[in-house]
């Protein structure tokens, strides 16, 4: 009896400690070896969480950009969500602005927030959001519906073999 009391607290005790190792793994490893790895393939840009204040800028009338607009709903989301327009072509350092629509779906009041990422990833540093509705949360009434401003800058600095930026969207429920 007692050696199978011995048996069952080293189990226990093993379980514990492979459960931390996992934990430290997963948070202290694979974050940051995530955020390399996106950063060497070009995938997951993050923007920054801020406005941008534009300061004196030239615009570079001899470049053209595309940008493309991607919005995608998580899977709790029921809401519509989408952009004005889907793709659009802008000079490097001009002001830009484009709206998005969203629609609660449901009978009820629902907030949400929309998380971008910039793709090719190294383009992000050079995709200034000046007013975004993605700074903060978005409050709708049951099947309520609202445009939404997004006014940004393609940075004339945005290097020369990148033609396309790609800005999407993910709109999350965060209803308390």
């Amino acid at each position: 009896m007692q050696l199978l009391k011995n048996n069952t607290i080293d189990l226990t005790v093993k379980l514990v400690m492979a459960s931390v190792a996992m934990f430290v793994f997963v948070f202290v490893v694979m974050v940051p070896l995530y955020d390399v790895l996106c950063d060497a393939l070009g995938i997951n840009g993050k923007t920054s969480g801020r406005s941008y204040v534009a300061e004196k800028i030239e615009v570079d009338t001899t470049r053209e950009i595309t940008v493309q607009f991607v919005t995608i709903n998580n899977s709790n989301m029921p809401w519509i969500f989408e952009p004005s327009e889907v793709i659009t072509n802008v000079n490097p350092g001009a002001m830009n602005d484009v709206t998005f629509y969203a629609k609660n779906t449901t009978n009820k009041y629902m907030s949400a927030q929309a998380i971008p990422s910039v793709s090719p990833a190294r383009a992000s540093t050079y995709f200034h959001k000046t007013e975004c509705f993605c700074f903060d949360k978005q409050d709708l009434g049951a099947n309520s519906e609202i445009l939404m401003p997004l006014r940004y800058i393609v940075d004339q600095n945005l290097p020369k073999d990148i033609k396309t930026i790609t800005l999407s969207y993910t709109i999350f429920d965060i209803t308390e």
